[in-house]
């Protein structure tokens, strides 16, 4: 099965707050879990998760206000 969710072009503000929305999203899905999750292991590999979507988001607000230009973003879900 196939969920396209963005297709198209954006300007940069717009790509980057669409960006940054989509990665918030996955942040606080980590988040809530980690509150109702007891094992220690399982906890650590969200934080990780957490750090490592926050980085992605400054690399790619980074990259798209270097380009300065229109940005094309494609993202779907693949099952």
């Amino acid at each position: 099965m196939h969920i396209q969710l963005i297709q198209g072009q954006f300007g940069g503000k717009e790509a980057i707050k669409l960006i940054t929305q989509m990665i918030h999203a996955k942040v606080k899905f980590h988040e809530n879990i980690i509150s109702n999750d007891d094992c220690e292991e399982d906890i650590k590999m969200r934080e990780n998760r957490i750090k490592q979507l926050q980085k992605d988001l400054f690399d790619a607000r980074h990259y798209i206000e270097k380009k300065g230009e229109n940005v094309i973003i494609n993202a779907s879900i693949e099952m």
